[in-house]
């Protein structure tokens, strides 16, 4: 009879599990849809809102073919590439900081902070310094440069903070990021001296966090990165997972942690050279998105990842498109308006977290 009874508990409890199994997932489902929605929303709006503005009539029509040239021409030409960068930026910023957070296991993770979008910055002031702003080719050529300065900032840190027989200690990787990214923020101080008045202009723009990349030409530069990155990160989720469990219990589960945490780390390098080589250094993206997915579905990184990315996303085409309207016909760059809900999150993390 007591074999009878526990038995029929333990499959009652598994039934439960079960259940409760099955109501997250939907919940967390549901949470990405409506955050799809959300974004499918914020880019009908953002389309509506600049100096020419349109009913929601007409706007439905020019999204349906029924539009005018000069229509067409406002909507398609001059706001559309722009809200896809900020989309595409702002998703990439957010997927990169989620890895980040994962890999070192702290929620204060963030490109910006592991020097990721110095390294970055440093060969697109580089680039402007020998070949100016205007040249064509620069549309192109920016996100690899980036990619390549992010990199080798990237490598530099794994570098310094490894340590044989140890591996790479989560705090020292954040300790050394912060040296790196001191380091090369003083080396840029020292090139922006040497611009001049248009290349000075560009870069105290782009280094404010404005996305100065509004063509279409832009979206074809960016998007690639994207689409090869963005599949291998997913991919990875179950890594990611087993990361935060800590180095010894990922290695006793069989990952092999440090060849995993170098292509994890490689990734968030690409993801955020790419954004920042088109959305300037554009900061807390990767800090934000993250802990709100995680507060709205929590820490599995299968259903952390694409809420992330598309919190990003809305958050950065939201933040570009009050830059560009709240001081119209003039415009301040999106990284202050995102700094504006930020920094006070980021103080609020550092009080929480104190202990």
């Amino acid at each position: 009879m007591t074999g009878s009874r526990h038995s029929g508990n333990l499959t009652e409890q598994q039934e439960k599990n079960e259940e409760y199994k099955r109501k997250r997932e939907l919940r967390n489902l549901t949470i990405i849809v409506i955050c799809a929605v959300v974004l499918a929303a914020v880019v009908f709006v953002c389309a509506n809102i600049g100096y020419i503005k349109f009913s929601i009539p007409d706007i439905f029509r020019i999204f349906t073919g029924g539009g005018t040239n000069r229509e067409n021409l406002v909507v398609f030409e001059f706001r559309m590439p722009r809200i896809i960068v900020s989309i595409l930026a702002g998703a990439a910023l957010a997927l990169s900081g989620c890895i980040l957070q994962g890999v070192v296991r702290n929620d204060l993770a963030d490109p910006g902070l592991l020097g990721i979008n110095a390294g970055a910055g440093l060969l697109v002031i580089l680039y402007v310094m020998f070949f100016g702003t205007q040249s064509f080719l620069s549309v192109f050529t920016l996100p690899f440069l980036a990619l390549i300065g992010a990199g080798v900032a990237t490598a530099a840190v794994y570098a310094l903070a490894f340590k044989r027989g140890e591996g790479v200690a989560p705090m020292r990787l954040i300790l050394t990021g912060v040296a790196i990214q001191a380091g090369i923020a003083a080396l840029t101080t020292v090139l922006v001296v040497k611009l001049d008045d248009d290349q000075f202009d560009f870069v105290a723009r782009w280094q404010a966090g404005s996305i100065w990349g509004s063509s279409w030409d832009y979206v074809i530069a960016l998007l690639p990165w994207l689409l090869i990155l963005v599949p291998y990160v997913m991919s990875k989720f179950r890594v990611l997972d087993v990361l935060n469990l800590g180095d010894s219990v990922a290695g006793s589960l069989g990952a092999s942690v440090e060849k995993e945490r170098r292509g994890l780390l490689a990734a968030a390098a690409g993801l955020a050279a790419s954004a920042v080589a088109i959305g300037g250094n554009i900061s807390f993206v990767g800090l934000i998105a993250p802990h709100l997915g995680r507060r709205l579905v929590g820490p599995r990184h299968l259903v952390l990842l694409p809420t992330c990315a598309l919190l990003g996303a809305v958050l950065v085409s939201v933040a570009d498109t009050i830059a560009r309207v709240i001081v119209e016909p003039s415009e301040i760059p999106t990284g202050i308006v995102v700094a504006i809900v930020g920094a006070p999150y980021f103080l609020y993390l550092l009080m929480r977290n104190k202990h």
